[in-house]
């Protein structure tokens, strides 16, 4: 078999444990279908997830759903102001053997595990905070000078109440922009949520089940990052990367005049990730400009700021986005 026809038959195989992983995720988390589109897309590309949501929208849930759908081995730190970086990294014990030496033994944090929730991560301070950094990049901790590498897959999903700011340390840009994506977690509508009322209030509940296992999760990664991507497509992502960055000559008069800063080319390389993984969950081989255009508010709004001005007249950056979007959707359609 040739590689093209490998990889086809390797992505229609992966779009199948895809619909079943939907499906399970379905039984805990019901429905908000974009939101479990773009989790999922943040572990196919091998990357992290920011939800940001009001409380009791099922966030905790559906990260404990994904961890039993994908084989994950998962822990939980409940982030607070008196959260210490070695409550989250683990620390050196001096243990007494039984013959009287005394040595120090690495006692593993929670970070130890394949996906891990970072509960309300803007209650800890920015010293917490940044435990996690070296492990978002680069899969690894350094304690006491010595490097412990984290087991593959590695992931973290963290949560955000977009409200409650007293009290809270907002995220800095360095670890913002570790975040493949930022998932915004909206009220359910109306017949989301009479669904959900029956299927939670009753005397049992469904259970998700295992689809992937970690080795599986790995290989679909890869099967993602073999996906080919065509210059148009290319050239789309970078179109709307760079116009978003208000000191471009050609950038938009939107982002010009209410944004001081824009995205990175970590950005791009994001995007890139993810229109692969959008069309991945739709079943398709390779990803068109329309998959660019959607996955633009998800992982280019936590890497922009608005001005002090734009903040003031109330100015929201998903707007801004969308108008941008729209343009380069205008030219697109005349191409």
């Amino acid at each position: 078999m040739s590689d093209d026809a490998q990889l086809v038959a390797d992505i229609e195989a992966l779009g199948g444990k895809l619909a079943e992983a939907r499906d399970s995720i379905g039984k805990r988390f019901i429905g908000q279908p974009r939101v479990v589109d773009l989790t999922l897309g943040a572990l196919l590309c091998g990357g992290h997830g920011l939800l940001v949501g009001l409380p009791g929208l099922g966030k905790t849930r559906l990260v404990h759903a994904l961890s039993t759908v994908m084989g994950l081995n998962g822990a939980r730190v409940q982030f607070t102001p008196d959260l210490m970086p070695a409550d989250i990294l683990g620390s050196e014990v001096l243990e007494t053997g039984e013959d009287g030496a005394r040595a120090f033994r690495f006692v593993k944090g929670p970070i130890f595990c394949q996906l891990l929730m970072a509960d309300e991560i803007n209650r800890a301070s920015p010293r917490t905070q940044s435990a996690l950094l070296q492990a978002m990049q680069e899969k690894a901790v350094t304690i006491a000078g010595q490097e412990h590498a984290l087991e593959a897959p590695f992931h973290v999903l963290a949560t955000q109440n977009p409200i409650e700011q007293e009290g809270t340390y907002p995220l800095p840009e360095a670890q913002l922009d570790r975040f493949l994506v930022q998932i915004d977690v909206p009220y359910p509508d109306r017949a989301t949520e009479h669904d959900i009322l029956l299927a939670t209030t009753g005397a049992s509940e469904a259970e998700a089940h295992e689809v992937f296992t970690g080795e599986e999760l790995l290989a679909a990664q890869t099967v993602l990052r073999r996906m080919p991507v065509g210059d148009d497509v290319v050239a789309l992502i970078l179109d709307l990367v760079r116009a978003c960055r208000p000191e471009a000559d050609d950038a938009p008069a939107a982002i010009r005049e209410n944004v001081s800063w824009g995205p990175g080319p970590r950005a791009a390389q994001a995007l890139m990730l993810m229109v692969r993984a959008r069309a991945l969950l739709d079943g398709r081989l390779a990803p068109s400009p329309d998959d660019v255009l959607d996955m633009a508010a998800p992982v280019l709004k936590h890497r922009m700021a608005l001005s002090f001005a734009a903040r003031a007249r109330g100015e929201d950056l998903t707007e801004i986005l969308s108008t941008v979007t729209a343009t380069l959707r205008r030219a697109e359609d005349a191409a």
